[in-house]
């Protein structure tokens, strides 16, 4: 019988890793370079990156903020003149959908009416018309202000 050949290793053991994959270097010639990297500058160029992106969310939510605001004082802007409407004389019933026009008196008291500013003939017996008002769904009214001043003196 022949003796079993020992095989003794070429290659120092402190030249050897038991886990090469978990070096922090490449372990062999062909291996890929691995350099270390400037801590600072990779942590800076994230914050950099992160700060641009909420910087654009935190705009984009302004934006989404003041239409709100403007869509709240419209809605409150349109029950404070429809609350003034509705505590005018009015010898009818509105219809949803039906225009009317709101007019001053020459007393200061308010008016509905289904007669325009320009269909009273020669005298206009209004101090003068506030506005065109259109009653909506919700029983608010769409109003549009006169840019042409209808009164007396007309």
């Amino acid at each position: 019988m022949e003796e079993a050949k020992v095989f003794i290793n070429p290659i120092s053991p402190d030249k050897v890793a038991e886990a090469p994959g978990l070096l922090e270097y490449a372990h062999t010639a062909g291996g890929a370079v691995i350099r270390p990297e400037d801590k600072g500058k990779i942590t800076g160029r994230a914050v950099a990156a992160m700060r641009e992106q909420t910087d654009m969310q935190l705009s984009q939510l302004y934006k989404q903020m003041q239409l709100l605001a403007e869509q709240a004082t419209a809605i409150r802007n349109r029950v404070e003149i429809s609350e003034r409407i509705y505590s005018a004389h009015m010898s009818f019933e509105p219809v949803v959908g039906h225009t009317y026009h709101f007019y001053q008196r020459k007393n200061g008291t308010d008016l509905l009416s289904m007669v325009g500013p320009t269909e009273w003939g020669r005298k206009f017996p209004f101090e003068r018309c506030l506005a065109t008002v259109r009653m909506m769904a919700d029983h608010t009214w769409d109003v549009h202000y006169h840019e042409t001043e209808f009164s007396m003196s007309e």
